[in-house]
């Protein structure tokens, strides 16, 4: 390209004599606007922060962050032929906090013969200071066996890097969307935004044990503050994650309400992890949460709303997380916390009569916003789904301002309330099931007495293993590091588990990685079922419920590896056992 730039003796920012004239700018639409990222520690590769397009993922992005409505591009957007019938360039901006950092853009496709290697991978350098990027997708070279867009994602030298960025996709003539409007921040503070809070306060419930732990702290005594879920509870969206999600700022609110001395005398503990249900929550509770019995919370915030639909219990293990942590001796108040997906689903008319039964405070997200989100600014908007969330499934930082002042709102209602007389009460049926209550956690270093086991070929340990921020830490913590893995060179030998119980659920890691394959779980030399860790394609855990008995027994189980991936991987994380 030809510059038209001067060089003045003296002046090197002199401008152009001839300024070209303006290319027109094609229509296009967003799928990341101005947008918080973070790098993340990965096990491969640079820090990172990922966005994945799988599935709908894409097509999600494009309809709420983009406004696109037709069918036919949405459609489009899921193949990679599709997306370049409809898609000319990409434009990338990033903004960093530190104009010291690096970052670059990739553009990673899925392939058709191997989903993670074979398509094609496309990685550029971005200037830091928000100066769009734009990649002309005729100007590369793509594979043939390119089949779907896979993720973006922005790397970065060193993990805890903050930066804001866009992606906007720019249309081939023929195609066309309305374009982007900016919006009005959010007025938190006033009065409609404060009215819109007060909707989130479902169910006020039985007092008696959150006001006790309120005046706790008002006296200047120890109060430990808990919050257990899933990717929103782990902070997923909120940039930086452990400062800024829902979790931290309610307690600060809750500090700030109630603390003395600066509020030195609450405490904070935090055990999100993201894609896992409460089946794996009621498991990891005691390990998690009670730190093995070095911690008494006195609230315990429950948020699974959104992740249960792959509850095989269908809030049996919800139920039975509650009456846990209810059943302890110190008495802790539980605060059951509905997050919403932007679509507004989530699953508390199944999960709130757990609340109802035991008259437990209850707080919904989706009662505060989704009414709003239909409404223009005119109307009387106050946060849109653009604002709210992150993506189609986590907050902005906005998105989680909004859920932790609906907490602290809870808090303040409460404080000013008179205390109920008398405590809830246990001592009734259960609406759905209280069969997982006593569960407990099997790994490699629980005492050998609850279990007999051979190892066979699973002889090595998984150290590349879901990582989540664990109370205010910015650091990842490996999720089930006491684990059993079979290698590509263990051998053909299985794992054997003899125990005596009447519930048995396998934990077992999900992967993206091919070298990792099936594994078939006998039980009493039956198959239950083949174990394959690339469902979902990503580092995770997974529950599986292998049996659920009446009573007791002892049983048998083996884990090999399936016909045809003996020479693969496959990581058994735990058991959870009654």
């Amino acid at each position: 390209m030809e510059d038209n730039y001067s060089t003045i003796a003296g002046d090197t920012a002199a401008g152009p004599k001839a300024p070209k004239d303006p290319i027109t700018r094609r229509n296009g639409f967003y799928v990341l606007f101005e947008t918080g990222i973070e790098a993340t520690a990965r096990a491969e590769g640079k820090p990172s922060q990922e966005i994945y397009l799988e599935g709908s993922y894409l097509t999600d992005k494009a309809r709420y962050i983009g406004g696109v409505t037709d069918e036919h591009m949405l459609e489009l957007l899921r193949s990679w032929s599709g997306f370049r019938k409809l898609v000319h360039s990409i434009g990338v901006a990033v903004k960093v906090k530190n104009m010291q950092s690096e970052v670059s853009f990739l553009l990673q496709n899925w392939g058709k013969t191997n989903k993670y290697i074979t398509g094609s991978s496309l990685r550029i350098p971005c200037p830091g200071d928000g100066t769009e990027v734009i990649l002309k997708l005729e100007d590369f070279v793509w594979s043939a066996d390119d089949e779907a867009p896979g993720k973006f994602a922005f790397e970065f030298n060193h993990p805890g890097e903050l930066a804001t960025a866009s992606i906007i996709f720019y249309l081939n003539d023929g195609y066309s969307v309305p374009e982007l409007t900016a919006e009005t921040p959010v007025h938190f503070g006033s009065d409609e935004y404060r009215e819109m809070i007060a909707k989130s306060l479902m169910h006020s419930g039985n007092n008696r044990r959150l006001k006790s732990a309120i005046d706790k702290a008002v006296r200047g005594e120890e109060v430990t503050i808990a919050y257990i879920g899933g990717s929103i509870t782990q902070g997923a969206g909120a940039k930086p994650i452990h400062t800024e999600c829902y979790a931290y700022q309610s307690y600060l609110g809750f500090k700030e309400q109630f603390g003395k001395d600066g509020g030195e005398n609450i405490h904070f503990v935090k055990a999100g992890v993201g894609g896992t249900p409460s089946e794996l929550g009621v498991i990891r509770y005691d390990r998690d949460i009670l730190r093995e019995g070095s911690v008494e919370p006195d609230i315990v915030i429950v948020e699974f709303a959104v992740n249960d639909e792959g509850d095989e219990t269908k809030g049996n293990c919800y139920e039975s997380l509650c009456l846990k942590i209810l059943s302890a001796d110190n008495r802790p108040a539980v605060i059951l916390l509905f997050s919403v997906f932007v679509n507004d689903w989530n699953l508390q008319e199944r999960l709130s009569p757990v609340g109802l039964r035991y008259n437990l405070p209850m707080v919904s997200v989706k009662d505060a916003v989704s009414e709003q989100f239909k409404l223009t600014k005119a109307e009387g908007n106050i946060i849109s789904k653009r604002q709210f969330f992150y993506d189609i499934y986590h907050p902005t930082n906005d998105g989680h301002r909004v859920m932790a002042d609906c907490l602290t709102y809870l808090f303040s209602e409460t404080n000013k309330a008179e205390m109920d007389s008398s405590d809830i009460s246990l001592d009734q049926p259960p609406v759905i099931g209280n069969d997982y209550t006593g569960i407990r956690l099997l790994d490699r270093i629980t005492p050998m007495d609850a279990a007999k086991i051979d190892i066979g070929g699973f002889t090595e340990l998984d150290t590349e293993l879901q990582m989540v921020e664990m109370d205010a830490n910015p650091y990842g913590t490996a999720e089930f590091p006491h684990n059993w893995m079979h290698s590509a060179s263990s051998g053909p030998a299985g794992f054997k588990l003899t125990i005596t119980s009447r519930i048995l659920i396998l934990i077992f890691k999900d992967s993206g990685s091919p070298e990792f394959g099936k594994a078939n779980i006998y039980v009493d030399g039956g198959l239950v079922i083949t174990a394959d860790p690339h469902e979902n394609s990503w580092t995770h855990c997974n529950p599986v419920i292998l049996y659920q008995n009446e009573s007791s027994r002892e049983h048998t189980i083996e884990v090999s590896m399936a016909p045809g991936d003996e020479y693969k991987c496959f990581t058994i994380l735990g058991f959870g056992y009654c």
